[in-house]
């Protein structure tokens, strides 16, 4: 049985990562799974109570200038310094898939590492231009064609060329990875009622309907845009096997509606696996001991299942 090697980042040292990570990795049927290795400080995993598996110490910090749920530029350099480590792995081969434990953005951004997220860090560690953000929660599925964006920016990080890729990236990874022969893609609208007719804002006509017209002459079975109140309801009853969101919070709030706590991000197009749970570091129950490890453990049974079928030489 192919067991791959599973490489677990820490997040940010002061959130739950390094907790829910011990406390997933604490589960016998994970290393059934696969070989298990977390990078990041060794001091900050063995203070959560790693004992059972691989640790590569790859980011020093100082347990006393890190204090649990508390923002600090030391928490971001080691959580950046162990995706990066863990990148570089996965591009050499000695990785089959990482999955990134959370991160604070401000931190991350206080520790010299000035990217929205983890998903836009990667996408420049392993020089990717096409990328983007699926959700998974069950049956339910989501990509983003926009992810961490002010609300304000949305409309002109829309085009037709943006909206098709992500089409074509929905695609492609239900057809490779989830073996689903002809996925069906439903695409949301931007605008309320999908601008009624031009009314409520016209990106539905100008770009979005164009760049669904340009994949279905691909042969992709893709449909819309549909008004995105309305979409949700007929993906749930099995009208289509993915959503194309416009917006971050268009596709996350149905996603975390329907299962929070156990989703689990992927990121399309990269040349390596990545996987993370669908939660933040949780600040406010930091270090308490509170923290649930189910979209943990789920983030690293997606990363085995795409390792499996191949899923790093593709999307």
């Amino acid at each position: 049985m192919f067991r791959p090697t599973i490489g677990i980042t820490m997040g940010d040292p002061a959130g739950i990562g390094p907790e829910v990570i011990v406390k997933a990795l604490n589960k016998v049927e994970l290393h059934s799974l696969c070989r298990p290795v977390v990078l990041g400080a060794s001091s900050v995993i063995r203070r959560a109570g790693g004992k059972r598996f691989s640790i590569i110490d790859c980011a020093k910090v100082d347990l006393r200038r890190i204090c649990p749920g508390k923002v600090s530029g030391e928490a971001g350099r080691a959580a950046g310094e162990a995706i990066r480590v863990a990148t570089q792995m996965a591009l050499d081969g000695q990785l089959d898939a990482v999955v990134t434990a959370p991160v604070c953005k401000q931190s991350l951004h206080l520790g010299g590492h000035p990217y929205p997220g983890q998903t836009e860090f990667l996408a420049h560690l392993t020089e990717t231009k096409r990328f983007a953000m699926m959700l998974v929660a069950g049956d339910l599925r989501v990509v983003l064609v926009t992810t961490h964006l002010p609300l304000s920016q949305v409309c002109k990080a829309i085009s037709k060329a943006r909206v098709r890729d992500i089409i074509q990236l929905a695609h492609s990874s239900l057809t490779e990875h989830f073996g689903i022969r002809r996925p069906k893609v439903g695409v949301c609208a931007l605008n309320p009622h999908a601008g009624d007719g031009g009314i409520f804002g016209d990106e539905e006509k100008k770009t979005i309907a164009p760049a669904i017209l340009e994949a279905s002459r691909q042969g992709i079975l893709a449909q819309g845009p549909f008004p995105a109140d309305t979409l949700f309801a007929p993906h749930m009853r099995g009208m289509f096997d993915v959503i194309v969101a416009m917006y971050h919070d268009q596709g996350l709030i149905p996603i975390k509606m329907g299962g929070f706590g156990s989703a689990v991000n992927i990121t399309l197009g990269l040349p390596i696996i990545r996987t993370s749970p669908d939660h933040g570091t949780a600040f406010e129950i930091a270090g308490k001991g509170k923290a649930n490890p189910d979209s943990m453990i789920r983030a690293v049974r997606m990363a085995v299942k795409l390792a499996d079928t191949g899923g790093k030489r593709a999307a």
